[in-house]
């Protein structure tokens, strides 16, 4: 294969569709097998692998191909006592690429399906056709909607077991829509499959005549994601300041970072945060050279025409679109901290986007019951994966967006300050 062909293929790759997507869903409701099968139907496994699960499922006993054994490190960490953390598995298609955030199903590691869902495009969870419905399928549906994932995809798995009755399918996919017609879901699909068999996952099976919707591989090839980037908002946080320390090149003066939203360009008015100051860009620079515009989640050095006190943890937006800058702000916590509770008069370390401060909880408003929506407004505090309406005030102002406009600009950890622990997850309601 020639040279030009390559860099052609490679050029290509680069430039192909990325979805980011997290599975959640119950204990035992066939996570593991379904990532197996989706590996291995898109051939992404190598040869010694599958021998080596080939092997391993013969000696368990097993008269099949066991494919959930291709994730089960986590499994064994589990058995082990470490901590669980979310495990990324990676895989392609000539259409899209993917990486796939595999959270743990046991309630006790509700933070880690936050975790894996927060930079997600789509949220797949799974549901056992014989058992239905639980109470971690409503806790995954609540979280979807809270972290303002763009997409839901619910499988019904396992239905061979139960003879693909559509009867099954239609009550359990009426009982989740009526679930999901309280949150803010704006997108959802329900696919009836068999991840052990690979009824629906790469192709349509003839086992479901009655579903007329598409397979989860052609579902997750093809939904519409372009749409759900913000480029309206110029957001982009300052992560480092960069003046090369050589004699050739004295006045280069350009300020590192990603861009959280919004479209930048060469000519472009812009404003400083928390200054106030105004630019334009002068050029745009990338690992491969200048570029005529970025945007998100490009990581770029930007150039601008005047020279302005810039540090990390500023933010550049537009002149007439900035985020609020403020240092009272209301916000959701996911607490994550197993040790000790958030507590009104609690103080920690905030860090948003770029910008680091301590932040003391001025006030709790309401706990809240993921699975009745109910909220506790009595609460006096927030234990491990509970979730819980608060109100923050920090040290410096932060530059912040409302979560639901913006991910990023919307986003927050909370870390203990003795330990450097990451204790809270926060996604802003209001600032000001």
């Amino acid at each position: 294969m020639s040279q030009a062909v390559l860099e052609t293929e490679a050029a290509a790759a680069r430039n192909m569709d990325l979805l980011r997507f997290a599975t959640a869903g119950s204990v035992d409701d066939g996570k593991s097998t379904l990532i197996g099968r989706l590996l291995y139907d898109t051939k992404t496994i190598f040869a010694d692998q599958l021998e080596a699960v080939e092997a391993a499922s013969a000696s368990r006993g097993d008269e099949y191909t066991n494919l959930a054994l291709l994730t089960d490190g986590l499994r064994a960490e589990r058995e082990q006592g470490i901590t669980i953390d979310v495990a990324y598995r990676y895989f392609a298609t000539p259409r899209r690429k993917f990486i796939i955030a595999d959270t743990p199903g046991h309630i006790q590691y509700t933070r880690n399906m936050v975790t894996g869902a927060s930079t997600a495009d789509l949220a797949l969870i799974l549901v056992d056709a014989r058992k239905g419905l639980v109470e971690q399928s409503r806790r995954h549906a609540f979280l979807t909607s809270l972290l303002r994932v763009p997409h839901l995809v619910l499988c019904v798995n396992k239905m061979d077991l139960v003879g693909w009755d559509k009867d099954v399918y239609d009550r359990i996919a009426d009982e989740f829509t009526s679930f999901a017609a309280k949150l803010d879901i704006t997108d959802l699909t329900i696919i009836p499959i068999s991840a052990l068999e690979g009824d629906n996952i790469a192709s349509r099976s003839e086992k479901s005549p009655w579903y007329e919707g598409p397979s989860l591989l052609h579902h997750l090839e093809h939904v519409h994601i372009a749409s759900d980037r913000n480029l309206v908002d110029v957001r982009f946080p300052v992560q480092y300041v960069i003046r090369p320390q050589s004699t050739t090149v004295t006045d280069y003066r350009g300020y590192a970072g990603q861009v959280a939203s919004g479209v930048l360009k060469p000519g472009d008015d812009v404003m400083v945060l928390p200054s106030g100051m105004t630019s334009k860009i002068a050029a745009i620079d990338t690992a491969d050279g200048p570029v005529d515009e970025a945007f998100p989640p490009m990581s770029v050095t930007v150039r601008l025409t005047d020279e302005i006190d810039i540090s990390r943890g500023d933010l550049i937006c537009r002149p007439h679109n900035a985020p609020a800058v403020a240092q009272d702000i209301e916000a959701m916590i996911c607490w994550m901290d197993e040790t000790a509770p958030l507590r009104v008069g609690g103080k920690y370390t905030i860090k948003h986007t770029t910008r680091t401060a301590r932040t003391v909880v001025r006030g709790l408003q309401y706990k809240l019951d993921v699975n009745t929506l109910h909220r506790d407004e009595d609460a006096g505090q927030l234990g491990l994966n509970e979730i819980g309406r608060v109100k923050l005030r920090t040290t410096v102002p932060l530059l912040a967006d409302e979560y639901r406009r913006n991910r990023t600009t919307g986003g927050f950890i909370l870390i203990d300050e003795s330990t450097n622990r990451t204790v809270g997850a926060g996604m802003i309601i209001e600032a000001g």
